[in-house]
């Protein structure tokens, strides 16, 4: 019912941008032949509205992923360098708070370490707000800056590095389908108190999970009370080894992450001899690093979600 609804959503959707497509175009052919530049002016900022849209939309539609509607963890660390990696890394965690809050989301400091003169040695911050780890989950990897060095007397071009990594909150909502050929339910009789309140009934229940083996029992008055106590037992069981795993797949990536150096970065920010920052994966670039410092990262972060999907076989197109 509800792929269906989806569906009938999706169609009315394309017909709606279909049917504003074709209106857009009539007044631009409508305004060339009666010579009426005004009409055709409004009608070409309306289309770009539309293009602008459209390619909204498309993104949204690659935010599929099982933890992109989660919130993020995004760590940031220095790399080798002392003060001047320090400081950039310093330069990343603002850059990423003030994306954030341009986008409406909400900011909490996880930990932060300070540098030895200035800047961070490190930092981990939480980003609240839908799809935070969709649109950041690109961004892992190390950046590049060069820059004139405020902490160097002679003035000099320094290139430091400092890496991003970005994870998703784990969901607590996790559905943990459990199928009767897996469980086995014994009952037995409990040890009760004694005299009076010795339990006379097999009615203590004990659940056995077989493919993982894990145990879980119940032993109140009341046999049925008992079974549900033990599969509520089980789910939380169950979502605790599950979380287990995730937990070890990210820190199994963790674990592997590359040197923050040479070789291994995604984005390049140039501030000196000239302006101008890009990614390295998809060719996007800006000629504003002062911007995309202050938080301007919604180009580079859509052609990296678009790159990630078509494995960098589309053209990502870059429009200043």
């Amino acid at each position: 019912m509800r792929e269906r609804q989806l569906l009938e959503k999706s169609i009315s959707t394309i017909k709606a941008l279909q049917s504003e497509l074709d209106d857009h175009v009539g007044m631009i052919e409508l305004g060339e032949e009666e010579g009426d530049n005004d009409i055709v002016a409004e009608a070409e900022k309306a289309l770009e509205e539309l293009h602008s849209d459209i390619g909204k939309r498309q993104v949204d539609a690659l935010l599929s992923g099982e933890t992109d509607r989660n919130n993020a963890f995004v760590e940031i660390h220095a790399g080798a360098g002392g003060t001047e990696s320090q400081d950039w890394a310093s330069m990343l965690l603002r850059m990423y708070t003030r994306w954030a809050e341009k986008n409406g989301y909400k900011v909490e400091v996880q930990s932060i370490s300070d540098g030895e003169e200035a800047g961070i040695k490190g930092a981990s911050i939480l980003i609240r707000g839908d799809n935070a780890y969709g649109w950041l989950k690109t961004e892992s990897g190390v950046h590049r800056l060069v820059r004139i060095s405020p902490y160097d007397s002679q003035a000099r071009r320094h290139t430091s590095f400092s890496s991003v990594w970005v994870y998703p909150e784990i969901d607590d909502n996790v559905d943990i389908d459990i199928q009767d050929k897996d469980i086995r339910i014994d009952t037995f009789r409990s040890s009760g108190a004694g005299g009076q309140h010795v339990n006379t009934t097999d009615s203590a229940v004990r659940i056995t999970h077989m493919p993982t083996g894990i145990v879980v029992t119940s032993s109140e008055k009341s046999q049925h009370q008992n079974r549900a106590n033990a599969m509520k037992a089980l789910r939380a069981r169950l979502y605790d080894l599950e979380m287990k795993k995730r937990m070890e797949s990210i820190q199994e990536a963790h674990d592997s992450k590359s040197d923050i150096g040479w070789g291994h970065q995604i984005r390049s920010y140039v501030l000196q001899p000239y302006q101008l920052v890009k990614d390295l994966r998809t060719g996007v670039e800006n000629t504003s690093p002062d911007s995309v410092l202050d938080g301007d990262l919604d180009r580079f972060m859509e052609a990296s979600l678009i790159h990630q999907v078509t494995g960098g076989d589309s053209e990502v197109e870059d429009i200043d």
